[in-house]
């Protein structure tokens, strides 16, 4: 007997006194979703260092009066075609005697504009279609897959040159035909996961509670689907600065005097046996812009997957 009540004995002195000492020593609550994407996009380097490289290109765009003072549009005979390194014009002129560096920093400004406004818009008409036919389905969705399967059957370069072509040249008409371009795949992707997400518990039991189809793709819906059709709509802005800068190069987008990557790229491709490191400069800056958008895609997918990250 004694014993037992030693035992008991040691076991109270065991227990916390205080309850509030109790709740102390319960584990933490996990960090919600977006708190954990946010930490592993945090502990990602190649995201973080192309994602500063973004905002470095970001600033010297916007912000071209403050790093240059050269005027984007006034060359002069006298300077033309200066190579790289040229003192007052460190990265050169180009054929007509224009600050090369001036230039770049002002064109990157319609050729940022002209690859993000199609994938915004195709974002949200896209969205828009492909979460419709995916959560409603029946007739309504086949005619909303069937009609995006028509545009499939043309690549998307050669769409979009047809519509600028049926437009006319333009950066406002390019980027109308890149939005077109870039709607059908959007909206499958935004179909296939809200076929997914449709069929899960929590759905279903927002269905049998009365709820109606819009608060149910408000509430529920639309935040499984957000993640993915984002991290889709920024790996299409890569995509989308190649294809701008293209008919830009064509003629069927920016026009002269207008300072923008693919037309430059095109005025100077006379110049590239005399000055060629200068007449490069534009396809590197579509390139690096476009590969750092790519490489942030990846990574805002990685982290977005739970799968990945058990």
């Amino acid at each position: 007997m004694s014993d037992l009540v030693l035992e008991a004995g040691h076991k109270r002195a065991d227990a916390p006194a205080d309850p509030q000492a109790a709740a102390d020593q319960s584990p933490a609550p996990a960090p919600g979703y977006w708190k954990s994407v946010a930490g592993r996009l945090l502990r990602d380097k190649v995201t973080m260092i192309v994602t500063v490289i973004l905002l470095g290109i970001l600033f010297i765009t916007l912000g071209a009066p403050l790093v240059t003072h050269y005027d984007p549009y006034q060359g002069s005979v006298l300077t033309r075609l200066k190579p790289i390194g040229t003192p007052g014009h460190w990265l050169g002129t180009d054929e007509t005697g224009r600050d090369l560096w001036t230039r770049l920093c002002y064109g990157g400004r319609l050729s940022l504009l002209a690859a993000i406004m199609p994938v915004t818009i195709s974002l949200v008409v896209g969205g828009f279609l492909g979460i419709l036919a995916g959560y409603v389905g029946g007739t309504i969705g086949t005619l909303i897959m069937r009609t995006m399967d028509v545009f499939y059957a043309f690549p998307s370069i050669l769409l979009a040159i047809a519509i600028c072509g049926l437009l006319g040249n333009g950066l406002s008409n390019s980027i109308i035909a890149l939005a077109v371009v870039f709607i059908p795949p959007m909206v499958r992707v935004a179909e296939t996961v809200t076929t997914q997400a449709r069929g899960l518990d929590f759905v279903e039991a927002a269905r049998a509670s009365g709820s109606t189809t819009l608060q149910i793709i408000r509430h529920h819906v639309l935040a499984n689907v957000l993640g993915p059709i984002l991290v889709y709509a920024t790996s299409l802005i890569s995509v989308s600065i190649i294809l701008s800068a293209g008919l830009s190069f064509l003629g069927l987008g920016v026009t002269p005097p207008e300072a923008e990557w693919g037309l430059m790229l095109n005025s100077l491709r006379q110049a590239i046996y005399v000055q060629p490191y200068v007449a490069a400069l534009p396809g590197v800056m579509i390139f690096a812009t476009s590969m750092c958008f790519n490489l942030m895609s990846d990574g805002f997918r990685s982290a977005m997957d739970v799968r990945l990250n058990k």
